[in-house]
């Protein structure tokens, strides 16, 4: 066995490839070798970078570590979408296509016998395909009968790359996942898709319901009486003018008249409530 490298893993695989006769499931491995040629030549990806193995319903792609994964996680999320649009816009019934993908990384060794081909191995790879036939994939993708793909990232993928939010990846259209696998739990981010924000999580939901809201203003129909007046205005000092007294300025406190450069006669009162005495 070769010592074990680094790899970019890809997986691809085609929803209810088995149900299909043999006329259609020939058809569909074309086009899905077709799709993969145009999604990394895309990416950049030359072909002394890429390894294939082809598992019937799918394929398993290996890229060396020099590919660029935000280029390749772009052309997963724009090109693969569209070349699979143009495919189902012709294709009949029976020859639709869609997918499920994982982009994941991880350590790979090559073990080749003789007479035999493929021989790949190693623990990255099995959790990668583990995610690839995971029931929480299948469910999403189940669950956009509109889309044409479905696409996942393994933690390393997402802690290296997602999060960071290169140009053409947004870290806000993934949303966690917690798979189960035989040895435990695998945790992924799945992509969500048509450009719907995940779901935020409880804390943040909690966080939200808890902010205070604007205050509602009663209509006229049913407007409750204004509240009390405060105490320090039914304290304000009250002022008594008697006889011809002149006043300047532009306002005068309590029943609000306004008095502008005029000679005021009689009892004047500054201030007061209501029924206060001159």
């Amino acid at each position: 066995m070769r010592e074990p490298v680094n790899r970019t893993i890809l997986l691809l695989d085609i929803e209810k490839f088995s149900r299909r006769d043999d006329v259609v499931q020939a058809v569909l491995r074309r086009r899905l070798n077709h799709l993969v040629d145009r999604t990394l030549e895309a990416a950049g990806v030359e072909p002394t970078q890429q390894y294939r193995e082809d598992r019937g319903d799918g394929l398993i792609v290996l890229l060396s570590g020099d590919v660029a994964k935000t280029a390749l996680l772009r052309a997963l999320l724009t090109t693969a979408p569209d070349l699979l649009h143009e495919h189902n816009l012709l294709a009949s019934d029976s020859a639709q296509m869609r997918l499920r993908m994982v982009l994941a990384s991880g350590e790979v060794a090559h073990d080749p016998h003789a007479r035999t081909t493929g021989g790949i191995v190693g623990h990255d790879l099995n959790q990668a395909c583990r995610l690839l036939d995971a029931d929480v994939l299948r469910a999403a993708l189940a669950a956009r009968p509109r889309e044409h793909a479905v696409l996942a990232v393994s933690a390393p993928v997402y802690e290296g790359i997602v999060r960071h939010g290169h140009r053409g990846v947004r870290p806000e259209l993934f949303r966690p996942a917690d798979v189960e696998v035989k040895d435990g739990v695998l945790a992924a981010w799945i992509h969500q898709g048509d450009g719907q924000p995940a779901d935020p999580g409880p804390a943040r939901a909690a966080e939200t319901a808890a902010a205070p809201g604007p205050v509602p203003r009663p209509s006229s129909a049913g407007a409750a009486p204004p509240s009390p007046e405060p105490e320090a205005a039914r304290s304000a000092p009250v002022f008594h003018f008697h006889g011809n007294p002149v006043v300047h300025g532009s306002f005068v406190a309590g029943n609000q008249h306004g008095v502008s450069g005029g000679t005021v006669h009689g009892d004047v009162v500054l201030g007061g409530t209501e029924g206060s005495p001159a």
